[in-house]
């Protein structure tokens, strides 16, 4: 990626027009860095751009997010993070489209951490639905003056103008005028309200539902590439941290002579612990800095580090999980109530069934790394953070200094999935470098990463329903039990947040007359925090198990009894039915909760995978479909057993996510959901004992590998007209239960508790 560029001789670089900056790293002076550091909008620094620079007189930006040159050069800003879902080209590609612009023109800049650009954190799949409308507008904006500028040269009226591969162009003369040669002109024409702008039709978009070549592929696979650890500053020391086993623990004691016999260590510095509630601060402990990574390695192993009393010492994760359980035997708090169940379900008969699943993971390629130099009062960052605002204020914090004398820079994610949102990483960085005056690069090891994570929650469901003489629900009550990530930001949190319940859990789209939803006290032991798709994770594990326990019960065909179950096309007002819902940020007028959408995805990918077709023993499907992140995927799965081995042979998946921007990233997401979904499904867990986490690296927390995730998958893309939107997440929920399902189809034993792995089916 076009992160960063660092020259000996910067002003004298320049890159072939029209084509995206190679990343280079390269040595440089101290000089040279304390002056390239501030120049936050240079093309040089972190650049963005190579082009070379121009007084800002000479500019038109128009717009936060767009500068035009008069050398031709488009430059986009990139206010989101890239880990790999494309954004970084997918934004500034609705740029160019509205604007007019020729792709080879573009120069995409990476954004430092900055308010101006409004929420830069780039997680909950909300890139895209948050940020299409205001990308649209920088660019018919920008074009808006640029017709004004072409029409006065001609003479001519606006709105005769249309704009085509960076030029102005008179529809009736014919008459063409490139950008370049309006810059100056338009640079001086007032700014236009809103409704003066007009925008292009769906027929007349160049790249928007076409796409665009990722912009840093290239640099991906010929390793020019700027991830998190590839940073290198003068003078730089590594660091790695020794953090408590147990959270909230203090070091009693340690060596701190001991790591200065390994060559290459310098210093070895204590970490304030946290105050509590953690948030996002560094954990605490002792650094070690060496000038490199291999020596502080083995300079922390010299420690010998000795730990006081946690609350969280006794904390025993299979000892939860019977607490959890029995909690969701008990009444909860309501967050949603339809009908009376309790009165309803007296005269019916009942079934139902519990289902857990396991704290997960992140597990992110790259561990959190970051780098810092603080000098003078301010501080520079470097860090693969989803999250540059909050990485902005956590130093702030840490440092005691403003958040306007921290500057972030974004390099490449080498995945993310959450756990980069949380910048505690970028604070060690940043308080290391304050106390040796040095930048410094903070390594997590993998081991750093499993065990200090911040842990999707453990979560037990129990359901119930009420039935009737065909077997199909008129009643249905549920119980979700799990630590809250509200814990990680106020003490003595125990109930869920609505944002939360609105995860697949009070949003059920269910037409039924009555429906009771209650939520479970539970305390949280260690960091909780979100994992991609949250807490749809268990709620659409349990639902959609749970269903097809019934249509097994009353033995009927599970996509009949799932497209019965989610009844009559309409609309559902969720607050109307009792639900505090806030539809993941989304306004609840333009991405309704719409069963028709739910149901269509649900056939589509049924007809894909050939439903209902006879298999050989052994084999079986099974089908999910769930909405989130204000997009409706459905999954079906088929699978051969084999003792204790589940080989997932075919996987078709539908989403219907809106207008499709960028459909071969929306089918890579997809592919990558199912892969994410066979490491949470087959293998993901984490357990503690005495408060510390008992798994270390992937020998004991695996991820699918290539061998494990193999089968054949098919996206099937439903073309809409509807507002963009999430794609990053919801493909997840939906596999888990759809393997399960296809799992007993296959050997008739049921799955209520993840990960599969664990169970023989021979």
């Amino acid at each position: 990626m076009p992160l960063w560029h660092l020259r000996q001789n910067p002003g004298s670089h320049q890159v072939r027009p029209g084509r995206f900056p190679v990343n280079t790293i390269a040595s440089f002076s101290r000089r040279d860095f304390l002056r390239l550091s501030g120049m936050t909008c240079s093309g040089l620094i972190l650049g963005f751009s190579a082009k070379g620079e121009t007084s800002s007189s000479e500019n038109f930006s128009p717009d936060i997010f767009l500068t035009l040159e008069p050398s031709g050069a488009i430059q986009i800003y990139a206010h989101r993070s890239e880990m790999g879902t494309g954004i970084r080209t997918v934004l500034p590609m609705v740029v160019a489209d509205e604007l007019g612009a020729d792709w080879e023109d573009v120069d995409i800049k990476q954004a430092t951490g900055d308010k101006k650009f409004g929420s830069q954190n780039t997680d909950g799949s909300r890139s895209i639905w948050k940020f299409f409308d205001r990308m649209r507008t920088a660019g018919a904006t920008a074009g808006f003056l640029l017709n004004q500028a072409g029409a006065a040269r001609w003479n001519v009226d606006p709105g005769t103008c249309q704009r085509n591969a960076s030029h102005v162009i008179h529809k009736e003369s014919g008459k063409r005028i490139a950008f370049k040669e309006l810059v100056v002109e338009a640079a001086k024409l007032p700014l236009p309200e809103t409704n003066e702008l007009v925008f292009k039709a769906p027929t007349e978009r160049t790249y928007i539902g076409k796409g665009k070549k990722v912009v840093d592929f290239a640099d991906m696979v010929s390793g020019k590439a700027v991830f998190g650890a590839d940073v290198r500053l003068p003078n730089m020391l590594f660091a790695v941290v020794e953090r408590s086993p147990v959270l909230g623990a203090q070091w009693k004691d340690f060596d701190e002579e001991a790591p200065l016999s390994v060559k290459g260590v310098s210093q070895v510095v204590t970490i304030a612990p946290f105050k509590a509630p953690h948030a996002f601060q560094a954990l605490g402990g002792i650094a070690v800095l060496a000038d490199n990574t291999y020596a502080a390695i083995k300079g922390r192993e010299k420690l010998n580090t000795q730990w006081g009393t946690s609350e969280h010492d006794k904390y025993d994760s299979d000892a939860y999980r019977d607490e959890l359980m029995a909690t969701a035997e008990k009444e909860g708090v309501v967050v949603r109530q339809k009908g009376d169940y309790k009165e309803a379900v007296k005269g019916l008969t009942t079934h139902s069934a519990s289902y857990y699943a396991p704290h997960l993971l992140h597990q992110p390629m790259e561990p959190p790394v970051a780098t810092a130099d603080f000098k003078d009062g301010r501080c520079i960052v470097w860090a693969p953070t989803q999250n540059p605002q909050a990485a902005q204020d956590v130093v702030a914090a840490a440092l005691k200094i403003p958040a306007s004398e921290v500057t972030v820079h974004v390099t490449l994610l080498g995945g993310g999935f959450g756990r980069k949102s949380k910048p505690d990483y970028v604070a060690e960085a940043a308080l290391l470098s304050q106390k040796v005056g040095r930048p410094v690069q903070v390594v997590w090891t993998r081991e750093d990463d499993i065990q200090h994570d911040y842990f999707h929650s453990v979560a037990a469901l129990k359901l119930e329903a009420g039935l009737d003489k065909n077997g199909y629900p008129e009643a249905w009550r549920m119980r979700t039990v799990f630590p809250s990530i509200s814990s990680t930001f106020a003490k003595g949190v125990v109930q869920a947040s609505a944002g939360e319940m609105g995860m697949g859990f009070s949003d059920l789209p269910f037409d039924l007359p009555h429906i009771l939803c209650e939520n479970g006290p539970a305390s949280a032991h260690v960091r909780i925090g979100w994992l991609r798709s949250v807490a749809n994770i268990q709620h659409a594990f349990g639902i959609h198990s749970f269903v097809d326990e019934l249509a097994a019960r009353a033995g009927i065909d599970p996509l009949t009894y799932l497209n019965r179950v989610i009844g009559r096309d309409r609309k559902i007002d969720l607050k109307a039915e009792g639900a505090e819902y806030s539809n993941y940020g989304a306004p609840i007028e333009k991405y309704p909760v719409d069963t028709a959408r739910l149901k269509h995805v649900l056939n589509t990918a049924a007809r894909s995978a050939d439903w209902g077709r006879p298999l050989p023993a052994g084999q079986g499907q099974g089908i999910a479909v769930h909405r989130s992140f204000v997009s409706y995927i459905a999954i079906a799965v088929r699978v051969r057993v084999l003792g204790r081995k589940v080989l997932i042979e075919q996987v078709d998946l539908a989403i219907d996510c809106g207008l499709a921007v960028h459909p071969e990233r929306i089918r890579s997401q997809m592919e990558g959901s199912v892969v994410f979904g066979i490491s949470l499904a087959m293998m993901g867990k984490a357990t503690m004992k005495n408060g510390a986490v008992e798994q270390s690296n992937f020998h004991d927390a695996p991820v699918a590998r290539i061998t494990d995730a193999k089968p054949k998958i098919n996206v099937s893309l439903i073309q809409s007209d509807a507002p963009p939107g999430g794609v990053g997440e919801p493909g997840v929920p939906p596999f888990a239960p759809a393997l399960c399902n296809a799992i007993f189809a296959a050997t008739g034993k049921r799955i209520r508790s993840l990960p599969i792995n664990e169970y023989d089916f021979a």
